[in-house]
């Protein structure tokens, strides 16, 4: 008897299906919301606890990394142990961590912490779309998946102004604080109804690949640690033992490589399937989400740092400044994912990176033109203009990527590009962020205009680089 046939009720008959979509839905939210609120909140945090400023870009990147390197797994361990059991487990630990980060007392201590929110993230994210199709079935299948990304973009615009909201109104004397508990409430509510989820596991129970796991991580981590409060604003940002860690770390991701291909002859289950890489187009869409992500999440931090930094204004300015990023992005995502991508296909990917980089350009021409020390309000339509851009790519992106591949691939797939998803954030925070940290210098309102142009800069570059990855991942015309 196979897993699946422990189930009782029938999916269409499952009267409890559309309350336990909602936790998994809040429960998928939960962890980009914590994403961006922390984003907005981490100059407080920096300004409360000390330390060094790159433990800013630390706050970030030590949720994302792990993130990273664990999402495959906690897929995996959903298909051997349940995937109802792992959900509930993410989100006790997720609860527990974000408080834990509550009452932090140091940035070293506050750091750790992130890192078990990331684990716990990790664990949650890759049960969300197996638990949905065990409940649900026929149209209301399609229907259900579609509610995710409608929800993802409710979050992305709540996000930043959430965070603004929460650490300027300094709840109960909470400051920064308030930004993590609110996860706790959130994941009372998942856990309140996560008992009507409908448990399931994969028929063939697959094999871990704990080594392969080490050898992603110590090679993601040495490739990202050295360039974390590196001057990356110049040639001579990177030490040699920097230089060295980062040959190390991709040397590394080398033999992981060769290990997963080992794993795979060998008939146990690899983190990454060799077969996807048979396809052209799914190499180029690594490349594509590694660098379109890291603008996107690189440049938020580069605002964010620049603003309160930079200029001295407070979380919530931060956070209503992203406001039009935010909603921009929600908007143009739905009307791509319902309408534009279904009749223009990957010319919707394009379209999207030239707005973001225009977008980019113009943030450039108003940082340019302003007064050092003033907040540039023109920043507003600009920054509305790269989350329209943002929004137009990212359905076309994920529907390109996957449309090549064979059903028994799309699930290896679609955690991979996930997991390099936020490989690519980690990496923008950690680049972007040490260029502007690099350039401000002492931090004069002068040094931080500067400093922000340059990080832009090398935005347009990511962009550049994202649109000749995406002409790749186009199926070439066949010859007559």
């Amino acid at each position: 008897m196979t897993a699946e046939r422990v189930l009782t009720p029938t999916p269409t008959a499952y009267r409890w299906r559309w309350p336990a979509l909602a936790a998994l839905l809040l429960g998928e939210a939960m962890n980009l919301l914590d994403a961006t609120i922390v984003q907005v909140a981490a100059p407080a945090i920096h300004a409360d606890l000390g330390g060094s400023v790159s433990d800013i870009q630390w706050f970030t990147t030590a949720y994302t990394l792990p993130f990273a390197v664990l999402l495959i797994t906690g897929g995996r361990l959903g298909d051997i142990a349940g995937r109802k059991r792992l959900f509930v487990i993410g989100v006790t630990g997720f609860m527990l961590a974000s408080v834990a980060c509550a009452v932090a007392t140091s940035v070293g201590l506050l750091i750790a912490f992130r890192v078990l929110q990331g684990a716990a993230a990790a664990v949650i994210i890759p049960q969300t779309i197996g638990l949905i199709k065990v409940m649900f079935a026929g149209p209301e299948v399609s229907k259900a998946l579609g509610s995710i990304g409608p929800v993802m973009g409710l979050a992305a615009v709540c996000g930043p102004v959430l965070g603004g909201v929460l650490t300027h109104a300094d709840l109960f004397g909470s400051s920064w604080r308030a930004a993590f508990l609110v996860n706790v409430p959130l994941s009372l509510v998942v856990l309140a109804i996560s008992p009507r989820l409908l448990e399931n596991r994969a028929p063939k129970r697959p094999t871990l690949d704990l080594t392969g796991m080490l050898l992603a991580a110590a090679g993601i981590g040495l490739v990202v640690y050295p360039l974390i409060g590196a001057d990356l604003s110049g040639l001579s940002g990177l030490s040699a033992w920097s230089w060295g860690a980062v040959v190390a770390g991709l040397c590394l991701m080398a033999v992981f490589a060769v290990h997963q291909r080992v794993v795979a002859a060998a008939g146990r289950s690899p983190l990454v399937e060799p077969s996807l890489f048979a396809h052209r187009g799914f190499p180029a869409a690594l490349v594509t989400s590694t660098s379109f992500f890291a603008v996107t999440n690189g440049l938020m931090t580069v605002i964010v740092l620049q603003l309160q930094l930079g200029l001295g204004v407070d979380a919530l300015k931060a956070g209503l400044t992203l406001a039009p990023w935010s909603v921009g992005l929600a908007v143009a995502s739905w009307i791509a994912g319902a309408y534009l991508v279904k009749r223009y296909g990957h010319r919707v990917m394009a379209l999207g990176l030239a707005v973001l980089l225009a977008g980019a350009l113009s943030a450039i021409a108003v940082y340019r033109a302003a007064d050092a020390g003033s907040y540039p309000t023109p920043l507003l339509l600009a920054l509305g203009v790269v989350g329209v851009g943002v929004g137009l790519f990212s359905p076309a992106f994920f529907t390109i990527a996957l449309k090549p591949l064979r059903p028994q691939e799309i699930g290896s797939a679609a955690g991979l590009l996930n997991a390099v998803q936020q490989l690519g954030a980690t990496l923008g925070v950690a680049v972007l962020g040490s260029v502007y940290l690099g350039a401000a210098g002492s931090g004069s309102a002068a040094s931080a205009l500067r400093a922000v142009q340059m990080a832009f800069w090398g935005a347009v570059v990511l962009v550049v680089v994202s649109f000749a990855a995406s002409r790749m991942m186009v199926p070439r015309p066949r010859r007559p």
